[in-house]
């Protein structure tokens, strides 16, 4: 009897976007290796596995080497076929690369396994796709477009349509509409979907996030509107900032009149698999079992939220999260309305921190921001106020060619100055060098190591952390004050006793007890917090141990504050003080030298951006109070310079 139905296409994000999305993605390729046979008998389009940030992330927390994370699964995943998130011009990274090295990756990538690359721009700029697509093209893989979803004045169905047609144009081969913060409404959803299927001649797929509780009635809309494929992820993997649950979806459709075909029994099993594993994999990450409403007015990606509070909290600066919120709102109208997607999303995001914590907007503006307003991103969606570009760049002009025109061939030379060419064993290694230089060279000096002299890697260390804490206590009383992509204070070695340290402690009757070694400070506070947050009287008695771990820097500044210098110039955030804008290249000042107000002193990297510190006033610099790469805290004196 033949089948009329028309057959819906999913794919599976549980591999890549789904734990980017929960767990700060720190799956690693042995809990991939482990499932990945039974996920492969699903019967999925294809699988999610690679791109977005597991790349950087691989090198960054993991120690793993993420080229043979895809050949590993490509070994095991022998029926479905393989995709990857690709930036566009941006690749796996946070800017614009060379033509040359956009073309190696995607040829590498699809020699290593990937099938299928879906292509996106975050400002939905075609310019930023050519490369990639025809790159893509050009291996005879499957070349999937996108559309950057986004609410704004200027992003109307009409403009999507013309968006999309353009990437048609481009020859790709399907166009994913790409909801990166759960904003598609159900009647947006049908009414975006049917005019693209009226307009291009491509497969439509859905890709959105649980975030504001409207994706599966999105995609719902958008299948009956003619769209043939959505995204999913394992119900134990899904909702929240994730994408929505395979087995909700199944049941939605399977009573339709839409084909909808999958190992149910397989499905069980691999939602067992990640609901046993995620309490070790997102310790000290977790997330809110809620709808948030709000991403409707600031329409930060889930990915982005947990980050967004990270960031705050360095700066010291938590109770201005609502703050915050407004102004990543207010910052985005700014700068022309850019969806919020990396690297627009960090680009928007940092902005708006920056305004709340110094409170004068735009006083500090990080050089990426600064790149953006320039044009070195892409053309803004609507064009930026005249005033603001003015304020930002100065003297200095947009542009308006495709930035990488202005970007020279990254391979021939990618490797002639290093200092230890000897760790680079291949051109997979080179291309990860190109895409992020320090990260990758501090993963070639931790593979160089023999196995049993290797340090943990910082996301074990981070599990280790967690591991120490009583389990009535996780998540409420005992935390650990550290972001989870700082750098680790303690080595391994360290942890030795830690455990019974806590449990010993968690008996004691104290105030405060402080162990230092090295640069690094462990302050044990007994509390008197309940868990409503009031305290009260009778639970004075209650050690409610609170970990908090923190630079001697701190206390270094603290000291530098009383120094006899009459004045000083003082950091404006916390963060990573540097001398030069890179690696090689001349400081800004030196001591001795005379500065005029605006000047650029230094930079202060702070929320994964470099932030360049201008001069308040004339003055001449006496002494640079802080040495380069050293984490500074705010007001802490960095100058003491004499007015002029």
């Amino acid at each position: 009897m033949k089948n009329d139905k028309t057959k819906i296409r999913i794919t599976d994000t549980t591999l890549r976007d789904g734990h980017q999305s929960l767990w700060a993605t720190r799956m690693r390729t042995e809990d991939i290796l482990n499932i990945i046979e039974t996920i492969d008998k699903v019967g999925y389009y294809s699988l999610e596995v690679w791109g977005g940030a597991t790349f950087d992330v691989c090198l960054r927390f993991l120690r793993e080497n993420p080229w043979e994370r895809l050949r590993l699964i490509k070994s095991k995943a022998k029926h479905t076929p393989l995709q990857m998130l690709l930036r566009g011009q941006n690749v796996v990274g946070y800017k614009n690369y060379a033509d040359d090295l956009v073309e190696r990756f995607v040829h590498t990538a699809h020699e290593n396994g990937i099938d299928i690359f879906r292509i996106f721009d975050a400002l939905n700029d075609i310019r930023n796709l050519e490369t990639a697509i025809k790159a893509v093209k050009k291996t005879g893989a499957h070349a999937q477009g996108c559309l950057s979803y986004t609410i704004s004045p200027v992003h109307t169905i009409e403009r999507y349509v013309e968006d999309a047609k353009r990437q048609q144009d481009l020859g790709i081969d399907s166009l994913c509409i790409k909801d990166m913060a759960g904003l598609l409404s159900p009647s947006k959803s049908k009414e975006l979907v049917s005019a693209l299927v009226k307009n291009i001649h491509i497969p439509v797929q859905l890709h959105s996030h649980a975030t504001s509780g409207m994706a599966d009635s999105a995609y719902w809309e958008g299948v009956h509107a003619g769209a043939g494929a959505f995204d999913c992820a394992i119900s134990s993997m899904a909702g929240f900032s994730s994408q929505p649950p395979v087995e909700t979806l199944y049941a939605m459709f399977k009573e339709t009149d839409f084909d909808i075909e999958l190992d149910v029994e397989a499905l069980r099993k691999i939602n067992k698999y990640f609901a046993e594993l995620s309490p070790k994999r997102s310790k000290g990450r977790g997330f809110e079992p809620i709808i948030d409403s709000e991403i409707l007015v600031h329409q930060i990606p889930g990915g982005m939220i947990s980050n967004f509070r990270s960031q705050l909290e360095q700066q010291g600066a938590i109770e201005k999260l609502p703050e915050a919120l407004e102004e990543v709102a207010r910052v985005r109208k700014d700068l022309g309305y850019p969806p919020l997607v990396t690297p627009t999303s960090q680009i928007v995001g940092t902005q708006a921190v920056m305004n709340v914590i110094t409170g004068e907007r735009y006083k500090i503006v990080p050089q990426e921001v600064k790149n953006y307003v320039k044009g070195l991103y892409g053309r803004s969606p609507a064009p930026i106020d005249q005033h603001l570009i003015k304020k930002i760049l100065g003297k200095e002009k947009q542009i308006d060619h495709r930035p990488a025109d202005d970007i020279k061939p990254m391979l021939p030379n990618a490797t002639k100055d290093l200092a230890n060419p000897e760790l680079i064993h291949n051109e997979e290694d080179i291309l990860s060098y190109c895409l992020f230089p320090e990260v990758s060279m501090e993963y070639f000096k931790w593979r160089a190591m023999p196995e049993d002299k290797r340090p943990k890697s910082p996301a074990d260390i981070e599990i280790e952390q967690f591991a120490h804490i009583p389990v009535e206590q996780k998540d409420t009383n005992l935390r650990v004050n550290m972001p989870a992509d700082a750098t680790p204070l303690l080595h391994p070695e360290d942890y030795e006793g830690m455990n019974a340290l806590l449990e010993r402690a968690s008996k004691m009757s104290f105030h405060e007890l402080t162990i230092k070694k090295g640069d690094f400070n462990l302050s044990l506070k007994s509390g008197n917090g309940s868990s409503n947050g009031k305290a009260k009287a009778e639970e004075a008695s209650d050690e409610n141990i609170i970990v908090e771990t923190k630079p001697v820097e701190k206390e270094k500044a603290e000291e530098t504050t009383k120094t006899d210098y009459k004045e000083t110039i003082n950091a404006v955030m916390a963060g990573t003080f540097y001398r030069s804008p890179g690696a090689g290249k001349p400081a800004f000042i030196k001591e001795g030298a005379e500065v005029k107000e605006g000047d650029v002193i230094c930079i202060l990297e702070a929320m994964k951006l470099f932030n360049e510190i201008q001069a308040p006033f004339k003055c001449k610099v006496v002494k640079i109070l802080v040495e380069d790469g050293q984490m500074v805290t705010k007001n802490q004196p960095i100058m003491a310079v004499e007015k002029l």
